[in-house]
């Protein structure tokens, strides 16, 4: 079984997400395994990585599936890059089961 992508972290998760701007549609995709072993909830967006364009657009989609405010959708590191970290405010169980159900749905 693939390793959970996310942990419970204080008042909420921390999400490993893996990136792919200028897609044709913005989606979750699944969970994937990174280069270095470890898993990655894989997220298509179509803005491009222009001005912080594509981590607005994961932000959005984030709090918009798992009925989330912007504000508690944090991208704690690799604003620049494909791989980031992303932290989650709210519930940890019931994040954990969205992102679950999320991912599920993706595959």
């Amino acid at each position: 079984m693939t390793a959970l992508p996310w942990a419970e972290e204080g008042s909420g998760l921390r999400l490993a997400v893996r990136v792919t701007p200028k897609a044709s549609r913005s989606a979750v995709a699944g969970i994937i395994a990174g280069t270095d072993g470890r898993s990655l909830l894989s997220v298509r967006i179509a803005a491009p990585p222009v001005d912080g364009a594509a981590n607005a657009e994961l932000i959005r989609i984030l709090a918009r599936q798992l009925g989330l405010r912007r504000s508690d959708v944090i991208i704690a590191s690799g604003e620049t890059g494909r791989v980031k970290l992303v932290r989650l405010t709210g519930e940890p169980s019931a994040l954990g089961e969205k992102l679950t159900s999320l991912a599920g749905r993706a595959a």
